[in-house]
């Protein structure tokens, strides 16, 4: 027993993906953990109309850490319309002797909660006792938390699900030597990189299309736009999954390797997809969402299904998706020279 332990403490010194996937990865998800759900020092800017507020209430809110804009709005859809139109600001906050305090917001997600924790304690400061109607102009404080995050794990299931099945198998072709022999035949690199595609790719829009299915018309998933772009953000997600499974592949000499790349590959790719708004991510680390292709996949998906965005609002999103695809079939066609240098 004792010389069993020995040999496996000795292997796995002598493995450097097993010591960084022990010792390191942990503590570079726990920074990242950190910085993202650490206190950002956000500050919601709230639209208020001053003109015909209360000089109390202004004054209160302000006290709180909340930043005031002025807006020249009295009713509820002008509301909405502004918000559209103004993303940087959070809510707009009516105040009314007939129909009482109304906020209205983008949709129930951490901002919202800032800025309508801000305003409660304004108003807890005047009269402890004012009611608030809350208000979205997407989604309603009633929706379960699927509904407001399922968007996120449709891109976060499909791509790594994609992403390990790809892996795994490129890797065993390598392993078992069946790579080399073809690259003994004519066939071009690039070829060869197309052709795993394809062929993986064909399962990875099988799976996207039943997620999707599954997910509206089983679990019930609102979806407000139309269920084909849906399918379309996640068929472009699936295929970039093969090719980044492809990639991780051609430095992977075993499947045990593959899986000791995900927390460095995969986990930083989830907490930037869009279960934390990019706005609240301090020291703007929102802006690597840019550089991760689960981010355009998820913003699409929820440009579609929260937004009721056709072409016109995801086609940005979709065009990150093909480009990063496509870079990726660059990078695995030159990596692929270590198998022919031809």
């Amino acid at each position: 027993m004792i010389h069993l332990a020995k040999r496996v403490i000795r292997q796995t010194i002598n493995d450097k993906r097993s010591i960084m996937m022990i010792l390191v990865a942990p503590l570079l998800i726990l920074t990242l953990v950190y910085f993202l759900l650490g206190d950002s020092g956000y500050v919601p800017t709230v639209g208020v109309n001053t003109s015909t507020a209360p000089d109390p209430v202004v004054t209160a809110l302000k006290g709180e850490d909340v930043k005031v804009t002025d807006v020249s709005i009295d009713d509820t859809q002008a509301a909405k319309d502004y918000l559209n139109d103004h993303e940087h600001v959070d809510a707009i906050f009516l105040l009314s002797e007939q129909s009482g305090n109304e906020l209205i917001m983008h949709e129930p997600d951490s901002k919202a909660a800032k800025a309508a924790s801000g305003i409660q304690a304004a108003m807890g400061t005047l009269n402890p006792k004012a009611g608030l109607d809350v208000t979205y102009v997407y989604g309603d404080a009633d929706q379960s938390t699927f509904d407001s995050l399922g968007y996120v794990f449709l891109a976060i299931f499909s791509f790594f699900m994609v992403f390990i099945i790809s892996g795994m198998a490129l890797v065993r072709e390598s392993s078992g030597g069946t790579l080399e022999r073809l690259m003994m035949t004519p066939i071009k690199r690039g070829e060869v990189i197309l052709g795993y595609t394809a062929g993986y790719g064909v399962f990875a829009v099988i799976q996207a299309v039943l997620i999707v299915i599954y997910s509206v018309y089983v679990l019930q998933l609102q979806s407000v736009g139309n269920i084909g772009w849906v399918l379309v953000a996640m068929v472009l997600l699936a295929v970039t999954a093969v090719s980044f499974g492809a990639m991780i592949s051609i430095f992977a000499r075993s499947e045990l390797q593959v899986v000791q790349l995900i927390p460095f590959t995969i986990i930083p790719q989830v907490f930037f997809s869009g279960l934390i708004p990019l706005d609240l991510i301090p020291y703007h680390l929102g802006y690597l969402s840019y550089i991760m292709p689960i981010y355009y996949g998820a913003a699409a998906i929820k440009a579609v299904m929260v937004y009721g965005e056709g072409f016109t609002g995801i086609w940005g999103y979709l065009l990150g998706l093909i480009v990063y695809a496509f870079i990726l079939y660059l990078l695995n066609t030159q990596a692929l020279k270590r198998f022919r240098k031809l």
